[in-house]
């Protein structure tokens, strides 16, 4: 079993070896950058003389746990893409992570980021999940990342909803196509509260198919600069968001104009009462009301 040592990092002609003359134990301390990706690496060992470690690549290999990390509280940026990893745990040390690659690997319920409050991109994108299930989200991880997360990549998860996510108010890239999304209200619901979203990529989602897709989405998503894969032009924005405005305002209108029918306290009974009644209600079509017919005067008899 492949496990990443400090002897391993000794033996390494791409590490230390290009650092003869100092001992290995000062090699270790300044050590920043640890790149062993694609190594069938089965295990990570007793790193913790690698203090200053900022950022490690170990993608490409055969990890199936994340451990042994306690020690990289420096640590922003851990690629571990393309593993056989089933659970996000031991991360609660790593407390300037910045980005965090797990992308390609057996991850079912994003969990353990409840320290995380600096992470700015999460990948996620192509777990291997079990047939019928969805990658799912822990709301106290969320919750963490609310007021930091900036780029969210959970393409192709069998993701059928993301009301859950409506917290990340800070969210400038998301990235969910290829998943099951299938309902454009609760798309807008989300993106509103997105004020900084810029790109968006859901292509691939059922919900696409759906009439006025693309334009219901411009509109709901202040800032967007692009919708998957396509610049969105600003005049089409500012129309469309027009379009909307006078929509909206023109059924406030016609809703409060129903409101204002004149009122009969009493159904009218004699012939001095019908006549009232017919000159109220040609009164009110002469000042903008709706168009009253003989049959919904009738219907007040």
């Amino acid at each position: 079993m492949a496990c990443l040592t400090i002897d391993l990092i000794a033996k390494s002609g791409k590490h230390f070896k290009k650092r003869r003359g100092i001992s290995l134990l000062h090699y270790l301390k300044t050590l920043t950058h640890l790149h062993f990706s694609n190594r069938n690496i089965e295990e990570i060992g007793d790193l913790s003389m690698c203090g200053n470690l900022t950022v490690l690549y170990l993608f490409e290999n055969r990890l199936t746990k994340i451990c042994s990390l306690d020690f990289a509280s420096n640590l922003t940026h851990l690629y571990l893409q393309n593993n056989n990893i089933t659970h996000m745990d031991n991360l609660s040390n790593l407390r300037k992570l910045s980005k965090l690659y797990l992308s390609r690997n057996r991850i079912s319920v994003v969990e353990g980021l409840e320290e995380l409050r600096g992470l700015k991109e999460l990948h996620l994108e192509n777990q291997q999940l079990e047939p019928g299930d969805q990658l799912l989200f822990d709301p106290t991880s969320v919750l963490a990342l609310a007021e930091s997360l900036c780029v969210l990549n959970i393409n192709n998860n069998n993701i059928e909803d993301i009301k859950d996510l409506s917290v990340l108010k800070e969210l400038e890239h998301f990235s969910a196509a290829k998943n099951k999304l299938l309902h454009i209200d609760e798309l807008e619901d989300v993106f509103e509260l997105w004020s900084k979203l810029l790109i968006l990529d859901l292509s691939g989602n059922p919900v696409c198919k759906q009439r006025k897709y693309r334009d219901r989405l411009i509109v709901a998503c202040q800032k967007l600069g692009t919708l998957d894969g396509r610049d969105i032009n600003e005049i089409t924005r500012q129309f469309l968001v027009n379009w909307k405005a006078a929509k909206e305002s023109k059924k406030r209108k016609n809703k409060n104009t129903m409101m204002t029918w004149p009122v009969v306290a009493r159904p009218p009974t004699t012939a001095f009462d019908v006549l009232l009644w017919w000159f109220k209600c040609a009164a009110f079509a002469v000042r903008g009301g709706p168009f009253c017919c003989a049959s919904r005067c009738s219907a007040q008899l």
